[in-house]
């Protein structure tokens, strides 16, 4: 049997639509990349701080606590023998037990207190039992006070 040429035909219109419905499917585009996006394997550019955000972080550094040493120095002559001792409210100290002052002279005892922020509220002790008369001692952190306590 030979073809005939009316099965080409037929054929041929078969395979008519099926051309047709890949030719209403729009073709896919490649979408060149925009010349101000990073490249993946860059890292994106830093922002540029504007007036109000060089503002913003002054403003956030003066809220931020202050830590400095505070020393403290009492000038009084507790006699030979004796120690003086510090009490209260800051850093290495309780109300419940003293720390001892060095003594630097006869008559000055000193003390260096850690970084704070917070004002220090101290009082002085002899030997650790007898207590100065008076009210607490308010010092500000980062000072060097000299204190006269009366016993």
């Amino acid at each position: 049997m030979k073809k005939t040429p009316a099965k080409k035909t037929q054929t041929a219109a078969k395979a008519a639509p099926a051309r047709e419905a890949a030719k209403a499917v729009a073709p896919v585009r490649k979408v060149a990349p925009s010349k101000k996006a990073a490249p993946a394997n860059r890292a994106a550019p830093a922002i540029k701080k504007t007036p109000i955000a060089k503002k913003a972080a002054v403003r956030a550094a003066a809220l931020e606590p202050v830590y400095q040493t505070t020393t403290i120095v009492a000038a009084i002559d507790v006699g030979f023998g004796n120690t003086l001792t510090l009490r209260g409210e800051g850093p290495g100290l309780s109300w419940e037990r003293g720390v001892p002052l060095e003594c630097a002279t006869g008559d000055l005892w000193t003390i260096t207190l850690p970084g704070t922020a917070h004002p220090i509220v101290c009082k002085f002790l002899i030997n650790d039992a007898i207590w100065c008369v008076g009210d607490d001692y308010t010092v500000l952190p980062g000072s060097s006070v000299v204190l006269s306590p009366t016993f």
